[in-house]
Formats: structure tokens, C-alpha cells, sequence
């Protein structure tokens, strides 16, 4: 594996290579006032519907098994997982979200554009998607990184830094204009997804807010972020999950969105040990970047052969065409996928 880092005194920027190329995500971010703020945002959630009804099993399976595309392995759709709650978003609906941070534009498509022309451009590639499977209503979805590994230690010296909880009511205010849902994005660097996850309980309070954690940043054994790949083992995607059901249950909600990225196999360890719950919907998103028969070989190595729920695929506007054939793929390509993914992410 190829591995190139760039570190600055404020954040990290990272290029990492899965036989020759895989995913980017962090750059510097303009540090603002702290994450503990209590600004109360504008966006908050309704109160929970209680007139949810409970999904209907025979349907439910037949949608699993119309993902599944005709696998015939036996590994889709994964057997043994529980029904979820009612209201559950998978998968009834595709989520095609766009990733980044507002206050920078190298980390992703969400900060790159003016908010009105990113919210179009999403409402665009949510018309593609449907299009391409009209079988699959889909929801639009903004994916906020809400705590972002950096170069500099920090006074803690975890290298990572939470953004301020004012940020996240914007992200709020503007997945509300397009009746969006919102991703909450952790990379824990030298802290824990312990000490970070239940700092945003008012927010996971909201039915229409879920949670991303990423493997890649998560730096177990000292290492700074951006020298190596990180690590989550199935026994902290069982906390995150145990975390989010617990939620769901306190606060009377549907279940709520996991999204755990890989593109390698070292990033998530122990997959058979995950547990699945009705209250959570777990995601095993393929991270990579790179031409198209380089990703489509990073799903077959870490999200095809070792199944959890569901499935997620990223694209990148930019380091999916660096190399010939520079081509990102299309909804039409990532749809002869087995199985279908149901979270898409653009980056």
C-alpha cells in the first residue's frame, strides 16, 4: 500500500492508495468558537410521529432481496438480521448525500460551493439516482464532519477538533430546505469514539439525524493522523450502535442510520462480531477512491465478502477521474453492484 500525507499546524489532508489509490477526506479548517456552545437550532425536529406503523415483513424482505441483485452466494441479503423498528428509512430508499465541511472547501462537495448551488447540484444527482432505479424512492441526505482529525495536537493532544455547535444548526437549516436528513461525521484521531459519540445527544435526539464513524482517523495505537490507516474493531461499532438504540428508545424515534467507511480490510475488524439491532440501520460504506475497476475491486475485497445490512459507495468529483479512464462512475455502472448500495456518498 502507497501511503502520502500532507499534515499543517491547523488540520490534515490525506491520499492514501488501495493498491494504487483509495479515499481522501480531511484538509484545513478555519478553527471557530468551541463545540460545547448550546446555541439551539433553528431546525429542530418535530416531535416523533406516533402514528408509525410497523413494516410489513413479506414486503420488507422482498425489497432486501431486490438489493441483494440477484446474488447468489448466499451472503445477500445477510440472514439473521432483525426487523427494524417502524419508519425505517432502508430500504425502502436509496440516501445520496454530499460530504463535507462548511468551513472548508477541500473536504468535500458540501463546503466547495455556495450552499444554494450545493443543495441544487445534490437535488440533480438525487434525480439521476431515481432515474436509474425508479423502483427506489430517494432521500437526499447532507453528511457533516463534525469532528475533524488535524496536524496540530491541540491542548489535549488528541489532534482532533469538534466544530461548533452552531455549525451543525446551519447544516441543519439548509437539510431542511430540501427535506434533507443529516449525517453527523466523527474522526477521533488520538481521542475515542467513546468521548466523542455522546457529546451530540441533542442532536441524535432528532429523528432526522444520524451518525457516521470513520475507521481511518481512528488511531488506536498512538500514531498521529495521516501516517497510517486507522482501525475500529466490531466492539466499538457495538458501542456506537448500542449508543444509537438506547436514543432511539429514550426519545421514541425510528431507528436511526449507521455508516461505518472502509477500504480496507484493517479498518473494520471482527465483522462476523457486529450486531445488528431493529433501532439501527448499519452501513458498511466502500470509502475508496480511484477509476472504476479499482473501486469495484475494493468492494469485492471488503464489502462483498463480508456482509453485515446494508451497503454504502462513494464517489469522488475529483480523485475518481485523476487516472485513466478518468470516469467517475454513473448511477447506471454502480447499480450492476452486488449487492446495490443503499447509501451514496459524494464527495
Amino acid at each position: 500500500m502507497k501511503l502520502k500525507t500532507l499534515l499543517t499546524t491547523l488540520a490534515l489532508t490525506t491520499s492514501v492508495a488501495i493498491f494504487s489509490n483509495c479515499g481522501s477526506k480531511t484538509a484545513p479548517v478555519k478553527k471557530t468558537d468551541s463545540a460545547t456552545a448550546t446555541t439551539t437550532t433553528e431546525a429542530a425536529a418535530a416531535a416523533p410521529d406516533t402514528s408509525r406503523k410497523p413494516i410489513n415483513k413479506a414486503d420488507y424482505d422482498a425489497k432486501m432481496k431486490y438489493i441483494a441483485h440477484g446474488d447468489t452466494t448466499g451472503r445477500w441479503p445477510v440472514k439473521g438480521n432483525p426487523y427494524p423498528l417502524a419508519g425505517a428509512i432502508l430500504p425502502y430508499k436509496r440516501v445520496v448525500a454530499f460530504y463535507g465541511n462548511l468551513y472548508a472547501k477541500k473536504m468535500g462537495i458540501l463546503g466547495e460551493i455556495p450552499p444554494r448551488e450545493m443543495l441544487a447540484k445534490l437535488q440533480g444527482e438525487c434525480r439521476q439516482w431515481a432515474k436509474a432505479d425508479p423502483k427506489t424512492p430517494v432521500q437526499p441526505a447532507l453528511h457533516y464532519i463534525a469532528v475533524v482529525a488535524q496536524g496540530d495536537a491541540g491542548k489535549d493532544g488528541k489532534y482532533r477538533y469538534r466544530m461548533p455547535f452552531k455549525q451543525i444548526d446551519s447544516v441543519l437549516v439548509l437539510a431542511k430546505k430540501i427535506n434533507a436528513i443529516v449525517f453527523l461525521d466523527v474522526q477521533v484521531a488520538l481521542s475515542n469514539i467513546h468521548s466523542e459519540l455522546p457529546l451530540f445527544e441533542k442532536y441524535f435526539a432528532m429523528p432526522n439525524v444520524h451518525f457516521g464513524m470513520d475507521p481511518e482517523f481512528s488511531m488506536k495505537d498512538g500514531s498521529k493522523p495521516g501516517k497510517k490507516i486507522g482501525t475500529y474493531d466490531a466492539d466499538d461499532i457495538n458501542y456506537v450502535s448500542g449508543y444509537l438504540a438506547g436514543i432511539v428508545r429514550k426519545y421514541n424515534l425510528p431507528p436511526k442510520i449507521l455508516i461505518v467507511h472502509r477500504f480496507t480490510k484493517k479498518m473494520m475488524t471482527n465483522y462476523k462480531n457486529i450486531k445488528t439491532r431493529p433501532e439501527v440501520q448499519t452501513v458498511i460504506d466502500m470509502d475508496g477512491w480511484g477509476e472504476p475497476e479499482l473501486k469495484q475491486g475494493t468492494w469485492r475485497y471488503f464489502v462483498y465478502q463480508e456482509p453485515v445490512q446494508f451497503t454504502g459507495f462513494k464517489l469522488f468529483y475529483k480523485n475518481d477521474i485523476k487516472k485513466a479512464p478518468h470516469h467517475m462512475m454513473t448511477p447506471e455502472e454502480v447499480l450492476k453492484l452486488k449487492p446495490n448500495p443503499n447509501y451514496i456518498q459524494y464527495q
